[in-house]
């Protein structure tokens, strides 16, 4: 049992692919959440004593780009954070935000600092092409690769043992393996959105939204809500979308989507929470990553998060809320079915997922932790697990428990 506990948390709204965000440096947009935590969001309006903060902890998955070079550490100079608070960014492509929250855990549990903020950040519209170096001296040949999604610079040896199955290529393999179709994944897809909408007309999400000030045309604009969500999408709208892949059921519709958008949560010990004065509202109990086929990356979730049941000592059975990443309808589909829940489980993304609310690689992992905490606020639960897929054949998860009050 790890002594850490999440203390407040905010996130930015989530935008399209070229969309409202894609004017804001992916380090700005974390400063932006970041600077949102510090004066107060989650905490009362009541702020805290940056100099407090032994470390930034941001997953980040591209770092090709404005991100390269640990934007943990541009974003906390930007926010405007003491010199003497340190940075760190971690990668574990899309499980990066999650494992970010998984490493401040540990440290704190481990003393090694009190209080953390634990970040994920994404701009996938600003994500760069990346040119490759000539191989030989006058070498004519070029390679170009687009970093805002999917291999770059591949292995041959990884792809010959492995395979290269792009993402949707390894949602339709789970397809294939399991027998998910085209129904069902559509069905699973129109519901993420259905209830997110839902959530969001009851207000769920105005509670852990930050507004991102953008420039635009000499003047700056307040965003302030999603943008990927299609509150108007139906199972019938969506069965008229081409697949990926021909034969296959992926398509644009019931996948995740190309987004920009940062997440931030404050965690820490027990001890350093009242020193600050401060009340926790969920305490990590424990965590997991494992690894699966690369073929089907997809079904990560399911042994990190038995591993991360095992930790903590409880079962599924014991769960209020779960979260799987929804990286691909089919993919969620394939976990539940191998975990034994039914696809419609209420406790199951309750509030939508990254169908409807786009996944900005690096940001989504804190982005489950906290709406997953604000859940069981919402409901009274007492346990969550969130989960992530990843590529290449990871899988990562995170036992969370409301503390009471």
């Amino acid at each position: 049992m790890l002594d850490a506990y999440i203390y407040a948390g905010i996130r930015t709204p989530f935008g399209r692919h070229a969309g409202a965000l894609s004017r804001v440096r992916p380090d700005d947009l974390l400063a932006q959440a970041i600077r949102a935590l510090i004066d107060g969001a989650g905490l009362g309006g009541t702020g805290l004593d940056p100099a407090r903060i032994e470390d930034v902890v941001c997953g980040c998955a591209n770092q090709a780009g404005e991100d390269a070079r640990n934007i943990a550490r541009h974003a906390a100079l930007r926010a405007g954070l003491p010199v003497e608070v340190a940075g760190v960014t971690v990668n574990r492509l899309c499980g990066s935000g999650l494992a970010a929250v998984l490493d401040a855990a540990r440290a704190a549990h481990c003393g090694q600092g009190s209080l953390f903020i634990a970040a994920g950040a994404e701009s996938m519209s600003r994500a760069p092409f990346v040119m490759a170096k000539a191989e030989a001296a006058f070498s004519r040949e070029t390679k170009i690769f687009d970093s805002s999604l999917g291999a770059r610079f591949p292995n041959p040896w990884i792809e010959q043992t492995y395979g290269a199955d792009t993402m949707p290529q390894t949602a339709d393999n789970i397809a294939r393996d399991l027998e998910i179709g085209r129904e069902a994944s559509d069905a699973f897809a129109a519901s993420s959105q259905a209830k997110y909408a839902a959530a969001r007309a009851d207000g769920f999400f105005t509670g852990e939204l930050c507004a991102v000030e953008v420039p635009a045309k000499g003047k700056t604009v307040s965003v302030t809500e999603d943008e990927h969500p299609r509150a108007d999408t139906t199972a019938a709208s969506l069965a008229g979308l081409r697949p990926v892949n021909a034969g296959g059921v992926v398509t644009a519709g019931n996948a995740s989507g190309i987004n920009d958008g940062a997440a931030a949560l404050l965690l820490g010990t027990r001890a350093a929470g009242e020193a600050a004065g401060l009340t926790p509202r969920g305490r990590i109990v424990a965590g997991a990553v494992a690894g699966v086929e690369p073929r089907v990356m997809g079904l990560g979730p399911v042994p990190a998060s038995r591993k991360a049941l095992e930790r903590a000592g409880l079962t599924l059975n014991d769960m209020d809320v779960i979260e799987i990443n929804e990286a691909f309808a089919t993919q969620v589909l394939g976990c539940a079915k191998l975990m034994e829940i039914a696809g419609d489980d209420p406790r199951l993304n309750p509030n939508g997922g990254a169908i409807a609310v786009g996944h900005p690689l690096g940001a989504s992992g804190a982005r489950l932790a906290l709406t997953a905490l604000r859940q069981l606020e919402r409901t009274g639960g007492r346990y969550a697990l969130v989960s992530m897929c990843i590529g290449v054949g990871q899988g990562i998860a995170a036992v969370i428990e409301r503390v009471a009050d």
